[in-house]
C-alpha cells in the first residue's frame, strides 16, 4: 500500500508563495507520474501540475509561470512551489501518484491553500 502525506498549505495575501510537499511511504510502485490536482469549493477537481518518470512537467494553464513542481527522488517526495498567488488559487491541494504498470492511482489527505485579496 501507498501512502501520500501532504503538507506545506496554509493562509497567504495575494502575490505570496507557499511550497507544498507530498512524501510518499510504503510500497511505493515503478511511477508513471506523480502530479497535483486541487479543488475549489462547488468546483470538480483540476489537474494542476504533473512531473513524469522522465522528469518533463506540465501545466494547466491557470498556473503556468508561477507554480513549479519537482522531485527528489531519494525521499519520495514531490514539491510545487507557488508563486504569486491569486484568490483564485484557494483550494485544497491533493497529490496523486500513479502506477507505471497497473495504472492505479493514488492520493493523499489534502492540504488547504486559502489565498487572501
Amino acid at each position: 500500500q501507498v501512502q501520500l502525506v501532504e503538507s506545506g498549505g496554509g493562509l497567504v495575501q495575494a502575490g505570496g508563495s507557499l511550497r507544498l510537499s507530498c512524501a510518499a511511504s510504503g510500497t511505493i510502485p515503478i511511477t508513471q507520474s506523480r502530479a497535483w490536482y486541487r479543488q475549489a469549493p462547488g468546483r470538480q477537481r483540476e489537474l494542476v501540475a504533473t512531473i513524469i518518470s522522465g522528469g518533463s512537467t506540465n501545466y494547466a494553464d491557470a498556473v503556468k509561470g508561477r507554480f513549479t513542481i519537482s522531485r527528489d527522488n531519494a525521499e519520495n517526495t514531490v514539491y510545487l512551489q507557488m508563486n504569486s498567488l491569486k484568490p483564485e488559487d484557494t483550494a485544497v491541494y491533493y497529490c496523486n501518484l500513479k502506477a507505471f504498470w497497473s495504472g492505479r492511482e493514488y492520493w493523499g489527505q489534502g492540504t488547504q491553500v486559502t489565498v487572501s485579496s
